[in-house]
């Protein structure tokens, strides 16, 4: 039989105190390991503690099955199912379905390298100033955090806490620097206040000498004003003056990369990339530092109220990516942030960001620039799903950036675009689909089901006649323009981009989404696909055939069944409906307004080099003006189209009619015959370069001049009128 227990441990186990000792000793043991495996991996002589280690052993080996147990009881079925006890550095992801791949490259090498108390990687640089500061630190914390286990180190463990951490040795650095802040309050009785004078000797530190040191206490400082009003953390210091924290923000943003550059610089490749510096055994030592750092201002990016800080810090940080590409899991909460700001902040903040994110897809790693750039696309499509006159130009501004990005790398850019190009048909294929199977239904069924099928069709087109479609479409009409530019690359003398074989692609799924739907309440969605191909055209010199497209749109406005009726509604701004409202559905101010912008990118069509620099331009546009001339006649013999639209769509004929023949009088000088492509492509090469002087080129230029007194009207209607009259989309 055991020993019989004493009434005094008796009465001290019912007392309660008895958990508590061994809890706080459990924790001091850990404080012991975490000492002896940082100061045993530099070949120390770990000092011994006065440690019970029988009395810690027992415990520790009648406490682990219980406290495993613990863990798994304390858990609920939710808790445990949902994997909550596991990493949890995946709960930011994409809300996409397909964005589970993101983060399936993530390593356990990664995650372990970010798995670090702040407290501790603000220590972490102390290897290099003075062996030992960095146990200092955590001590110190340690009063803030547990005072119980505190004052039992005190009575119990005295020499844990009094060891002198200058007796370690360390590099040499300024030691002119005997400020309060060196060492944090221990008794934990009242936390030092940080002062100008703190500041400005950390500043002269810096400057003069490029201190680690200095950098080292201004980080810790900086985390105090990241974490500021936060009780769940513990800091060393005290902020309580505005001019003070805004001093601090700004010299910890400003400062920070200069230093690092001087101590550790990295390398901008011939290319753009950006190398990180080589892994010295300083540059390993601040690591730690630098990503604590790091994750200190993507949490101060989300507090930051004043634009000017905010903008600082945004700029300041893409500094130091270079240094953080290696901790994927710094990498992504970064992205995150930027492309949070790049979607909702204001316009210089939102430039800033743009150019962070540049910067995180000039790496070398490739998997960051694969993150980005889907990041990028999702970020700029779910920001596209509302669109009015207040937020288009913010999306134009994304999807320009945006395009940017994607023109970095045009081979890595070739996967994502091909497969988000390849879900925008997937999409287009399921309505054409759902569409087809109503109209079989409509001569076979009966009347219940063919109402049942037609909800089925508005549901289905709605996949496509939606503004994140046009959007998209848009936006990779934009990429591939500025990736396969012709003028670009004859200057440059390039060889043909890999994003070049997604041209046709794209333009057969545009088409086909024009076809879907031909009411006149889908003319708004039509001449914005129409917009992004004429773009698409200009700059990539591909000819696509929209004529069939807006020619229709013209011809049925003119037509004499269509008798607009008048009405009092302001005209609508086509840039900002891809479905007509009711109400505009066959008034005058809808179809003169669709018949002025069909005519108008008919226009720019017919004028654009591709077109009107073809040595056979006299014969496209013979079932044109074939077209056309009908219309106007059949137009002239009914009194519904206005003399107004007969006029705009007469003038066009003339100008196009003119254009023919000056086409036709520069072909009498050719000499050689269709056969002879290369000469061919000379002859329509020099001809391009005159197409500004051809009657469509000029008319264009007037029109675009008209176009922009329109839009100055419209606006002033739109800002006069603001939101008295209400328009149904049903």
């Amino acid at each position: 039989m055991g020993k019989k227990a004493s009434k005094q441990t008796k009465k001290f186990a019912s007392s309660g105190q008895l958990k508590k000792v061994i809890e706080a000793r459990r924790k001091h043991q850990q404080v012991t390991k975490r000492i002896k495996g940082r100061r045993g991996g530099k070949g120390e002589k770990v000092r011994p503690q006065e440690v019970n280690t029988e009395d810690v052993q027992e415990e520790v080996e009648e406490a682990s099955p219980v406290q495993t147990k613990k863990s798994k009881k304390g858990m609920s079925v939710d808790e445990l199912l949902g994997a909550s006890f596991m990493d949890e550095s995946d709960e930011d992801g994409d809300e996409e379905g397909d964005d589970n791949g993101m983060d399936d490259n993530e390593t356990d090498d990664d995650e372990g390298a970010d798995d670090f108390e702040d407290d501790a990687s603000f220590a972490s640089v102390d290897d290099l100033e003075e062996d030992g500061k960095q146990h200092l630190v955590e001590l110190s914390k340690l009063a803030e955090k547990d005072p119980e286990f505190y004052k039992y180190l005190q009575e119990n463990d005295r020499e844990l806490l009094d060891f002198d951490p200058n007796d370690a040795g360390g590099m040499d650095f300024d030691d002119e620097e005997n400020l309060a802040d060196d060492d944090i309050d221990m008794d934990g009785e009242k936390m030092p206040t940080l002062t100008s004078a703190h500041l400005k000797q950390w500043q002269k530190a810096l400057l003069e000498q490029n201190s680690l040191r200095a950098l080292r206490k201004l980080l810790i400082a900086f985390r105090a004003a990241a974490h500021l009003n936060e009780e769940d953390q513990v800091v060393a210091w005290s902020i309580d003056n505005a001019s003070v924290y805004n001093k601090l923000v700004t010299t910890a943003l400003k400062y920070t990369p200069v230093i690092l550059e001087h101590h550790v610089p990295y390398k901008t490749l011939a290319n753009g990339k950006l190398k990180p510096p080589t892994q010295t055994q300083k540059f390993k030592t601040l690591q730690k530092l630098i990503l604590s750092y790091f994750h200190n201002i993507i949490h101060i990016l989300s507090q930051l109220t004043d634009n000017e800080l905010l903008h600082l810090a945004v700029t300041e940080s893409s500094k130091l990516i270079p240094y953080v590409i290696s901790s994927h899991k710094a990498v992504k909460l970064y992205l995150k942030k930027c492309l949070e700001l790049w979607s909702s902040a204001e316009d210089r903040i939102r430039i800033a960001s743009f150019l962070a994110i540049r910067r995180l897809a000039s790496t070398t790693d490739e998997s960051i620039m694969d993150r980005v750039l889907k990041g990028t696309y999702l970020t700029l499509i779910r920001s596209s799903k509302s669109t009015n006159a207040h937020s288009l130009p913010s999306i134009n501004l994304m999807k320009n950036s945006a395009s940017e990005v994607f023109c970095i790398d045009h081979a890595i850019a070739y996967q994502h675009a091909f497969g988000y190009i390849r879900q925008l048909a997937i999409h287009l294929r399921n309505s054409m689909k759902v569409k087809t199977k109503v109209c079989i239904l409509s001569t076979i069924d009966s009347h219940t089901k063919l109402i049942e099928s037609i909800v089925i069709c508005q549901e289905a087109y709605k996949q496509v006649y939606n503004w994140q479609y046009v959007h998209c479409v848009d936006f990779w009409s934009i990429v591939l323009a500025r990736a396969c530019d012709s003028r670009t690359e004859a200057e440059s003398g390039s060889s043909e981009s890999e994003l070049k074989a997604l041209i046709y692609p794209l333009v057969q799924v545009c088409l086909g989404a024009v076809k879907l739907i031909t009411t006149s309440r889908s003319y708004p969605f039509h001449l914005h696909v129409i917009r992004s191909l004429l773009h698409l055209t200009r700059h990539t010199d591909t000819y696509i055939p929209l004529s069939p497209y807006l020619v229709p749109i013209l011809t049925s406005t003119l037509a004499p069944t269509s008798r607009p009726k008048s009405s009092t509604l302001r005209p609508l701004d086509l840039e900002v409906q891809i479905r007509a409202p009711q109400q505009y559905v066959k008034t005058r101010v809808y179809s003169e307004g669709v018949l002025e912008e069909s005519a108008y990118l008919l226009t720019e069509w017919l004028a654009s080099p591709m077109v009107q620099g073809s040595i056979g331009f006299p014969e496209i546009v013979v079932p044109i003006v074939v077209l056309l001339r009908k219309a106007l006649k059949a137009a002239r013999s009914s009194s519904s189209p206005s003399g107004k639209d007969q006029s705009l769509v007469k003038v066009l004929l003339e100008r196009i009619e003119e254009s023919t023949k000056w086409v036709e009088q520069r072909r009498k000088t050719v000499s050689f015959s269709p056969g002879k492509l290369g000469d061919v492509d000379s002859w329509q090469v020099e001809l391009r370069g005159k197409v500004e002087d051809s009657p469509l080129g000029k008319y264009l230029k007037v029109q675009k001049k008209l176009r922009e007194k329109r839009r100055k009207l419209v606006e002033k209607a739109c800002a006069r009128e603001g939101e008295d009259e209400i328009l149904e989309d049903d």
